[in-house]
């Protein structure tokens, strides 16, 4: 049974085939335009099907993805949407075929909420690259047909593969960032085989790069941070590097060249990327997790040197978020957050803009309902 709570609105309609649907109409945040302020508004969920979890969230990320897609920087949008892939909440109702949760149940829900399921990438696993294309949890096409709105919202309707199970241990309004800065950060480590006699370095230290020092630390490798300036330094130590360099000071580079054995480079904006690579010891390996909208020049001959390599990295899939979330719990690992209300969403989104926050803003979305 369907329960309408604050921020919620429950109606009926029939359809043709004389069925009636409930349709769950929720409080949300969204942004009109590219340019447009973002407004609170109502949206409409699905009605939860047979392997549907309903979730009632509670806090939402703030990722600088969210950014990049309301300003169309990466392609078109269809407006008005409701974005925030870092979702964590409670579930309150699940569909007659659901097995994996139950009402009570805190849960969380990333940047995918469906695949094809079919093809080989998400037969091992891996629906993170389906070759179709996963659904993700905003601004895509839902399989009823309508476009998928996000976690700036008071409830979403999810299919029970996609949601996760948040361990206790793990505080209720840092949780929600692991769900993409963290899986983020810890796939490409893992993948990496980041640990014990690696070097790593971390390339920032904002809201993907603090979480990616943290988990490196704990994987046992030798964490190196670089970073613009040196104005994070004490943070970065804190969270476990060993060593903290300024990118603006061209002193770094001769110093650290044929250093690491990996580099995860988590910043969305042009960078010498040939610089980073000069920086990578034999058969080491630099990673892209940072989507800048522009394109990365990359010189062959940095390549061939050290026989070193460059590449992309998305996310993770559903068994290995999870396998993070445990591994995060098992450590204490939690991101650094600043809880906010909802009304303050748009001086957020510029304090991102400017760096100004350490590390994540994180919604209270109970000040939506």
């Amino acid at each position: 049974m369907l329960i309408a709570g604050p921020g919620t609105e429950l109606a009926s309609d029939r359809k043709p085939s004389g069925r009636t649907r409930t349709i769950l109409t929720v409080n949300a945040i969204a942004a009109p335009s590219a340019t447009g302020a973002l407004v609170r508004t109502k949206i409409e969920r699905r009605d939860v099907g047979p392997r549907d979890v309903l979730i009632e969230i509670r806090y939402a990320g703030i990722c600088h993805s969210d950014i990049h897609t309301v300003r169309g920087e990466w392609g078109e949008v269809p407006y008005p949407l409701t974005v925030g892939h870092e979702i964590v909440g409670q579930v309150t109702e699940v569909g007659a075929e659901v097995t994996k949760h139950a009402v009570g149940d805190r849960v969380g829900v990333g940047c995918m909420v469906n695949s094809c399921r079919e093809c080989d990438n998400c037969k091992a696993g891996l629906e993170n690259y389906c070759l179709k294309g996963n659904t993700g949890t905003y601004a895509a096409k839902d399989r009823d047909g309508t476009i998928t709105q996000g976690g700036y919202s008071t409830h979403v309707v999810v299919d029970e593969d996609f949601v996760l199970r948040v361990p206790e241990s793990i505080p209720v309004e840092a949780a929600a960032p692991l769900l993409c800065a963290g899986i983020t950060l810890y796939s490409p480590l893992a993948r990496w085989n980041a640990g014990p006699g690696k070097k790593v370095a971390i390339v920032g230290m904002g809201g993907l790069g603090h979480m990616g020092v943290k988990i490196a630390a704990a994987m046992g490798a030798e964490v190196t941070v670089l970073s613009q300036t040196l104005s994070k330094q004490e943070d970065g130590l804190r969270f476990g590097a060993q060593h903290y360099y300024a990118t603006s000071d061209p002193a770094t580079f001769e110093q650290l060249a044929n250093s690491f054995d990996l580099i995860v480079n988590t910043v969305s904006a042009e960078l010498d990327i040939n610089a980073y690579l000069s920086l990578l010891r034999l058969d080491g390996t630099l990673v892209n997790v940072g989507a800048p909208p522009q394109p990365l020049p990359i010189q062959v001959f940095t390549l061939f040197g050290n026989r070193r390599s460059f590449a992309g990295s998305s996310i993770g899939g559903i068994a290995e978020t999870q396998e993070m979330l445990d591994f995060c719990a098992e450590r204490g690992i939690a991101p650094e957050i600043e809880v906010i209300d909802a009304d303050a969403v748009n001086d957020a989104y510029e304090r991102v803009l400017k760096s100004d926050v350490r590390y994540r803003f994180v919604i209270d979305v109970d000040s939506l309902r």
